[in-house]
């Protein structure tokens, strides 16, 4: 079911040392199966940075695209700052910025929203130079 599920992704992040020496492709499988079971908006998300992770940010990219149009996700901060850290990763630096902006507005946490700032700043100075 979805807890054995979950538990087999807790595990696969539990035994890696680093996100390089996780196995991206076994987890994005579980949230494959998981997606399936239990089809929500946010395992999408998870999904799609499982996904990222395993192929490639453009993979990833793909389907946080399709889920801006989730009404349920509108005010989710987590949904602009994986898309924000997938553009990056592409070198898309201005559309990047502006997801963290959106994410940083959106957080209630304010070391989120520290973190997000800083990356919003980090790709304004690199577009400075």
């Amino acid at each position: 079911g979805p807890y054995t599920l979950q538990a087999a992704i807790a595990a696969c992040h539990a035994r890696a040392h680093t996100a390089e020496a996780t196995d991206w492709p076994r987890i994005a499988a579980l949230y494959d199966a998981l997606a399936q079971l239990t089809p929500s908006p946010v395992v999408e998300l998870n999904r799609a940075v499982a996904l990222s992770m395993a192929y490639g940010p453009e993979v990833g990219l793909e389907l946080v695209d399709l889920l801006v149009q989730e009404p349920s996700l509108a005010d989710y901060p987590l949904l602009p700052g994986v898309r924000g850290d997938l553009l990056e990763k592409l070198g898309r630096r201005d559309e990047a910025r502006a997801e963290f902006l959106r994410a940083a507005a959106l957080t209630q946490n304010a070391r989120t929203r520290a973190v997000l700032l800083r990356r919003a700043e980090a790709l304004d100075a690199r577009r400075q130079r």
